[in-house]
Parts: C-alpha cells; structure tokens; sequence
C-alpha cells in the first residue's frame, strides 16, 4: 500500500464521492493490508457501478480468498453476463478463465 496514493484517492473521493476510478484504485491501494476496507470498496462497486467492469476480477477473487465461496461465484457469473452486455470482450476472457480456474480449484 502507498500511503501517499491512498490519501490522494481518499481525496479526491472527498471531492466527488461517486467516482467509481477512484473508489477502484483505493480498492486495489488496500488490497494487500486490509481486506475489509477492500471489501467495502468493491461491494459498493458493485451495487452503485455495476457496469464498472474491472471490479468483477477482483472482487470475485477476494471473496474466494476471503472463502465466500457462493459470493465470488456469483460475482463471477455477473461479471461474465455484464462482460457480453457490454461487449467487453478483453474483460469477458478474463473473467470467464478466472472463472474456470475458480470451478476447477473449489472442484
């Protein structure tokens, strides 16, 4: 984690608090020293920015880190749905390997 980073990004999610960019990069900023936080980031995320694609990867990752098995499938699954939706074509193969090694890891 950069601390000056996050503090940029705690910034300017002051200045315009739906910023999806912002909240994304904090996300990942927390990633390796607070899952909570990062959890938080992403579920908002997803219910506010739901055709923020990049999240989908990372947030189905961390819940199958985290062991909420039935969550990160199913965030999986949206992410794949809002891929096509989208014709996002770079993030849809991305998610659908991710997606398989997930099935083939929790087999």
């Amino acid at each position: 984690m950069n601390p000056d980073r996050v503090k940029q990004l705690e910034k300017f999610l002051q200045e315009d608090p739906n910023d999806a960019f912002s909240k994304y990069a904090l996300a990942l900023e927390y990633l390796p020293t607070n899952k909570l936080k990062t959890e938080e980031l992403f579920d908002d995320l997803l219910k506010n920015h739901p055709d923020y694609i990049g999240t989908y990867y990372h947030a189905a990752a961390l819940h199958a880190e985290l062991g909420n098995l039935e969550k990160a499938e199913a965030i999986y699954q949206t992410g794949i749905e809002k891929a096509q939706v989208l014709k996002e074509s770079h993030a849809l193969r991305e998610l659908q390997t991710a997606f398989t090694n997930f099935q083939f890891e929790n087999d």
